[in-house]
């Protein structure tokens, strides 16, 4: 009964968002919690025009698609080498890797909008996903690290006596023994890359090159916010998220414990 309330309590948020997202303006404000005097479908089509959310939403797959493959490869190649091999530096790199988990991501915007001017960068598509890359790849060797102290290495003594090398054993025994680490690492990066508003405001200006979360500040200025297209909007927004978290939702909970228990 009390787990029945808990998940009642987690998912009335996403259920009010769907419901609020067929009201229209007076239903919204005159009544917030109920369901609506008349379901305005049009909403839904209204917001996808007005917000040019296709565009927004290609342009949000090309950034987040593009941001995860590097943050995973990169991520799981270096947390195999501080995880496996052993040589001086390895400790200072790895605290260095943890360091970079407590810089306010925020507090670098300007010095990175100057490098990126610099380079020529700005509006684009790498505007973001360089960032978002290098903002993640902490999170994803502390978590694939961890994981991999759980793999016994004879994994790997038997596979190089079978003549592999260090790429053999890590495409051919590395890479799919860490999926469920890559899993969490996934999601966890996706919500970020997905919702991400900050970085996108300053470093785009042009509207065909605009993400899903600046689509959606369109229907709010100085004088109001039109929230029947709002909530629509974000409706149409959340569902890749489901969708991404349903799909991987087993690996995700094999990778948070992963490593906890050893023996």
């Amino acid at each position: 009964m009390l787990l029945a309330i808990y998940a009642l309590l987690t998912l009335y948020p996403l259920i009010w968002l769907f419901i609020s997202s067929f009201k229209s303006n007076q239903d919204f404000y005159g009544k917030p919690f109920s369901l609506p005097s008349e379901w305005q479908v049009e909403n839904f089509t209204k917001a996808w025009k007005v917000a040019g959310i296709g565009t927004a939403l290609t342009n949000s797959v090309i950034v987040t698609a593009a941001a995860m493959v590097l943050t995973l490869f990169l991520g799981t190649l270096a947390a195999y080498v501080l995880a496996r091999l052993q040589f001086k530096l390895k400790g200072p790199i790895m605290a260095l890797f943890v360091l970079g988990m407590l810089i306010p991501i925020h507090s670098t915007l300007v010095p990175l909008f100057i490098m990126m001017k610099k380079m020529g960068i700005l509006d684009s598509h790498l505007a973001l996903i360089l960032p978002y890359t290098a903002f993640e790849l902490p999170v994803a060797i502390f978590v694939v690290v961890a994981y991999l102290t759980s793999v016994p290495k004879e994994v790997e003594e038997a596979a190089m006596i079978d003549g592999n090398g260090y790429w053999g054993i890590f495409f051919r025994i590395i890479f799919p023994l860490a999926v469920p680490a890559m899993a969490t690492v996934a999601i966890l990066a996706f919500l970020r890359f997905w919702n991400d508003f900050a970085f996108a405001l300053v470093f785009i200006n042009k509207q065909a090159l605009k993400t899903l979360p600046l689509s959606l500040s369109i229907f709010s200025d100085g004088f109001g916010t039109d929230y029947s297209l709002t909530m629509a909007a974000m409706a149409i927004a959340v569902i890749p998220t489901i969708i991404i978290y349903l799909i991987f939702q087993e690996q995700i909970m094999k990778g948070m414990v992963a490593g906890a228990v050893k023996g």
